[in-house]
C-alpha cells in the first residue's frame, strides 16, 4: 500500500491552504523521503499563497521551502545522507543530485511540487536540498537554517562581508532581518540600526544585537540613519521587508563612495523601484542577493557552530509555533506582522 502524508496544499490562489492526505510517489534516482519535524513560514510562501508573486502555473501546489527532519528512505543513488540522519531542508541548492520536481496524488488528483515542499508531515525531496546536522542540534531551531539564517546572516557574512566597526542598517526585522542583526553583532558591526514599524520586533532586535532602533511611523528613517552615522549614511544596508518603497529608503541610507545596499525582500509581482541615478554616480551600490550568496553545505555547519556558541539566538526567532492545522492562521499572522517567523510543528514527535 502506498505511503501517505498530510499536506497543506494551495488549491486556489488567494484562498486558504487545504489540508489533505496525499500519496508519496515512488522515488526517482537522487530523491529521498524526509519525515518533517518543523517548517518555517516566510514572506515568499505568503506571497505565493496570496498571489503576490503573480499567476501560479502549478496549481494545485505544495508549498514550504525551509524545514528540518529525519531521513526515512533514500534512493540508491543518494550518498550524501542515509536513513536516520537529521537534516535541514532548504530551497538553496547544495551538493548532490538535483531532481527538479515531484508530483503527489490526492483526492483532487495530481498535486505539483518543486524539488522541496515542507508544509507536510513527510516529503519527497532530492539530495542537493538537504544538509546533515549534528544529532544534538534541536530540530525546531534547525528549521531556520533552511532560509531565514542563510539569507539574513548570509548577506552579512558572504555578500557585505561586514567588518568590525562597520555600520549596517536593516530595514524590516522579520526572520531574515533579525538573522542579519545577529550576524552583524557577532562580527562586531557598529552601529547596527534596525528599522521596522512593529515595536515588538524592534524590541527583539535590540535583544539580538541592534545598537539602535527606528520606527518609520515616528521619525524619518533616512534622516535618523544619517544622524546616527555622523551625516554620512551607513556602510551597508539590507532591505528585508519586501516593499519597494522601503527598498528605496534603504538605498538612500547608504553613504556615498562605496556604500552598498542589498535587496533580500520579495516585493509583490509587478512592483518597480525608483532611484536617483546620481546616487550611482556618487558611488552608491545597489545589489540583489540569492539567498545570502553562500554555499549551503559549508554555511549550515557554520551556523550550527555559531548557535552552539551562543552567537545566534535561534530560539528567540523560533518562538511562534503552530501545528499544521493552524497553517492558515500562521500565514494570516505573518501578513499582519504579528509574528517574526512562524514555525509549523508537524506533530511527528521529532525534536
Amino acid at each position: 500500500m502506498a505511503e501517505r502524508t498530510t499536506a497543506a496544499i494551495l488549491v486556489q490562489t488567494g484562498q486558504p491552504l487545504e489540508l489533505m492526505d496525499v500519496t508519496l510517489p515512488a522515488l526517482k534516482p537522487g530523491q529521498l523521503i524526509v519525515d518533517i519535524a518543523y517548517s518555517g513560514v516566510c514572506q515568499t510562501q505568503l506571497n505565493e499563497a496570496r498571489g503576490h508573486k503573480g499567476p501560479d502555473r502549478f496549481l494545485p501546489h505544495a508549498l514550504g521551502h525551509e524545514g528540518s527532519g529525519i531521513v526515512r528512505e533514500v534512493s540508491p543513488e543518494v550518498t550524501k545522507v542515509k536513513p536516520g540522519d537529521r537534516v535541514v531542508l532548504s530551497w538553496l541548492k547544495g551538493s548532490g543530485l538535483d531532481v527538479p520536481g515531484t508530483v503527489y496524488e490526492g483526492a483532487i488528483g495530481k498535486i505539483n511540487s518543486g524539488a522541496i515542499s515542507t508544509f507536510m508531515t513527510a516529503t519527497v525531496t532530492c539530495e542537493n536540498r538537504v544538509t546533515k546536522i549534528p544529532d544534538d542540534m534541536p530540530l525546531k531551531e534547525a528549521a531556520l537554517l533552511g532560509c531565514a539564517i542563510p539569507t539574513g546572516a548570509g548577506v552579512v557574512l558572504n555578500s557585505i562581508k561586514l567588518q568590525a566597526g562597520q555600520s549596517l542598517a536593516v530595514y524590516g526585522v522579520g526572520g531574515i532581518g533579525l538573522s542579519a542583526v545577529m550576524a552583524a553583532a557577532a562580527l562586531g558591526g557598529s552601529p547596527i540600526i534596525a528599522i521596522d514599524v512593529t515595536p515588538e520586533k524592534l524590541a527583539l532586535a535590540k535583544i539580538l544585537g541592534a545598537t539602535h532602533t527606528i520606527n518609520p511611523l515616528e521619525t524619518d528613517p533616512v534622516a535618523m540613519v544619517r544622524e546616527l552615522t555622523g551625516g554620512k549614511g551607513v556602510d551597508a544596508a539590507l532591505e528585508a521587508a519586501g516593499n519597494t518603497e522601503v527598498m528605496e529608503l534603504a538605498f538612500e541610507s547608504v553613504r556615498n563612495g562605496g556604500g552598498v545596499c542589498f535587496i533580500a525582500g520579495n516585493a509583490p509581482y509587478g512592483h518597480t523601484l525608483r532611484i536617483n541615478p546620481f546616487s550611482l554616480i556618487a558611488g552608491k551600490v545597489l545589489k540583489g542577493t540569492w539567498g545570502g550568496d553562500g554555499q549551503i553545505d559549508a554555511d549550515i555547519p557554520r551556523y550550527v557552530e555559531m548557535f552552539t556558541q551562543g552567537r545566534l539566538a535561534l530560539d528567540l526567532l523560533a518562538k511562534d509555533v503552530y501545528d499544521l492545522t493552524g497553517i492558515n492562521q500562521a500565514l494570516d499572522d505573518l501578513e499582519a506582522r504579528k509574528v517574526t517567523r512562524a514555525m509549523i510543528d508537524m506533530g511527528t514527535g521529532l525534536a
